[in-house]
């Protein structure tokens, strides 16, 4: 387990971190378009720091030496996926153990299933359970 985000080798965040410091937006990865909105752009509905107050909340949470408790701030976040705060501990700490597949909302994973040409929509009853509230 890494200490800080930006140590945290083969993840999202650290990825996120090493191209914005060269002024990048990583290729691989949705961009941050903020709040939903009218004529929104593909991609992550949140700001890049609410994304990194999010991780390091859960860092906080789920490891001994750094107790703490997810924040107002990211508790919005939260209520705007409209994933319960219980759910969150429960995805990041079981994650693995839960899914097997692709992950996301229903009619996001009926798109990605329709596109492989796949009958069945893997995983989709646990995301129903832990992503909706």
């Amino acid at each position: 387990m890494a200490t800080t985000p930006e140590t945290s080798d083969y993840t999202s965040i650290q990825r996120r971190i090493n191209s914005a410091i060269k002024g990048e937006q990583p290729r691989e990865l949705l961009p941050f378009v903020g709040n939903e909105r009218l004529n929104i752009p593909n991609g992550l509905m949140f700001s890049v720091k609410d994304y990194i107050v999010l991780v390091e909340d859960t860092g906080r949470i789920i490891r001994e030496d750094k107790r703490g408790a997810i924040s107002s701030s990211s508790q919005d976040i939260l209520n705007r996926l409209n994933i319960p705060a219980e759910n969150w501990l429960k995805i990041t700490t079981e994650f693995g153990a839960l899914f097997k597949g692709a992950v996301g909302a229903l009619p996001a994973l009926t798109e990605y299933c329709e596109h492989l040409e796949r009958k069945r929509r893997q995983g989709a009853a646990n995301c129903q359970r832990w992503l909706c509230a």
